[in-house]
């Protein structure tokens, strides 16, 4: 049986997933966080090797050399690929997007196609079965909007300042990040009150308010104390210049509520850029993908257009195909490997 692993290697997580004749049957999630060190990226990598074992073949695609770890995109993509060459056992592939998969060897000569291209294969996995759509991957950091267009991806970017500027790719996600972004007065007390622009709290402790975020995530917080709902309402007072005490819990959660608001109408406005080209057919599905599609499928009901969750297209043992859909790239580049 061909047996290919594909990695996703992210600044904030490890996504690893194997492959054995053409299905997902086993997926790992591991925090990596090479801005704490590159040991920490280095023992995700051990880790998932010694866990998954060996394989015919590996498919690597990775976003953290865009990490302040490394000097340069360019020597955090060479750093990453020494590390899992020297790491994993089978045959070493790294995804360079149009490019497709090229050897160790290759590397150094394709940083800048092989940096940040995990999005392009789970698009390329969708266009393979699906005309027309629009792929959005909303992970923890970042959310990518892929127009999908005559069974081919139609993105017009390659790297991040492309895709950033094309409305291709949204530096906002599902629990990382500054619950501030985009935000310039909220609603408090039946005032509109400026914020207080400081790194008390993410879009994690926004979550936990709202409900969204069911499970505890592995990053941090902003504070270093714990992950209750309380907690989490103490630290985004402090984003109003507040106390959690000078307003009630209901008070609290319609801030919360606001700060997710602000969020989803910053991706909302990446899809007027993509429909002003016309880049999005205007019956095209909308397909979600990452740890925060159910909010994607919320706003494919608000955009008026039809949803399909990304484990639609990747095939995937029962007990594997939510934590797949959660980390598509790293299923993409296996089946892709997997010819």
């Amino acid at each position: 049986m061909a047996s290919v692993i594909g990695f996703d290697i992210g600044g904030a997580h490890l996504k690893a997933a194997r492959a054995i004749d053409g299905r997902i049957v086993e997926v790992l999630l591991l925090p990596c966080n090479p801005h704490y060190g590159l040991g920490r990226l280095e023992g995700a990598i051990e880790e998932a090797a010694a866990r998954l074992g060996a394989a015919d073949r590996f498919a690597i695609t990775m976003t953290a050399e865009l990490s302040d770890a490394f000097e340069t995109r360019a020597a955090g993509v060479a750093a990453i690929a020494s590390a899992v060459a020297r790491r994993v056992k089978g045959e070493t592939l790294f995804y360079a997007g149009e490019g497709g998969f090229l050897r160790f060897a290759e590397v150094r000569g394709a940083a800048q196609a092989i940096a940040s291209a995990n999005w392009r294969a789970s698009a390329e996995l969708v266009a393979r079965r699906l005309p027309q759509a629009l792929f959005i991957d909303m992970g923890s950091t970042t959310t990518d909007l892929v127009p999908i267009s005559g069974g081919r991806v139609g993105a017009l970017g390659g790297g991040d300042a492309d895709r950033l500027a094309n409305g291709e790719l949204v530096y906002t996600g599902f629990s990382r990040g500054d619950p501030l972004a985009g935000v310039t007065l909220a609603p408090f007390a039946g005032r509109w009150t400026p914020s207080a622009r400081e790194n008390f709290a993410t879009m994690a402790d926004v979550r936990r308010v709202t409900g969204d975020l069911a499970a505890e995530d592995a990053e941090p917080t902003a504070d270093g104390r714990g992950k209750s709902v309380a907690e989490s309402i103490a630290r985004l007072a402090r984003l109003a210049g507040r106390d959690a005490a000078e307003a009630s819990p209901a008070q609290w959660r319609a801030f919360a509520d606001f700060l997710a608001r602000a969020q989803m109408r910053s991706i909302e406005d990446q899809i007027a850029l993509l429909r002003s080209r016309a880049a999005v057919a205007e019956d095209a599905p909308i397909i979600g993908a990452g740890v925060g599609r159910a909010l994607v499928a919320r706003l494919a009901l608000a955009e008026g257009r039809a949803y399909r969750d990304i484990a639609d297209f990747i095939d995937a043992v029962p007990e594997a195909a939510s934590v797949a859909a959660d980390c598509a790239p790293a299923c993409a580049v296996a089946l892709l490997a997997s010819g």
